[in-house]
């Protein structure tokens, strides 16, 4: 999902739910969004007032999980599951949904975790995320 900015992340996520709750034909990446947010039921009332979300700041110190940057990184994570990048995260992902009882949610999860991590990091020093290091997370978490 290629954004610039924080709000036009958030405004692709209410432009999905606005095409989903019509029943419009979606993109082959809204598709993706779509299935995301299905999955998220907690985010709907949320993405059903946009007016109250753009700007909101959701902070660590409030206890709120931050809905776009979760359903962000679920996207990021298909995306890289659909073109192998970094090489080898489709074999990280077999083996670690493997190693969990094939439990699809909690591997999307613990992936999620290291690239949240690798993302962190990467805006800590200005520069781009180490693969090798989020790699070798996910190698962490196979037993």
């Amino acid at each position: 999902m290629f954004v610039e900015t924080r709000d036009e992340s958030r405004r692709f996520f209410f432009h999905v739910w606005r095409k989903m709750s019509a029943k419009r034909r979606l993109e082959p990446l809204e598709t993706l969004v779509a299935q995301i947010i299905e999955e998220h039921a907690e985010y709907h009332a949320i993405l059903s007032v946009p007016e109250q979300a753009l700007d909101r700041d959701y902070t660590s110190a409030e206890g709120a999980t931050n809905p776009f940057l979760h359903m962000g990184l679920h996207v990021a994570l298909q995306e890289q599951l659909q073109s192998d990048r970094p090489p080898g995260i489709i074999e990280l992902y077999r083996r670690l949904r493997l190693s969990l009882s094939d439990d699809v949610h909690r591997t999307e999860h613990m992936i999620m975790e290291c690239l949240a991590d690798a993302l962190w990091q990467a805006g800590r020093s200005g520069g781009v995320s180490n693969e090798r290091d989020y790699l070798d997370c996910i190698r962490k978490h196979i037993a």
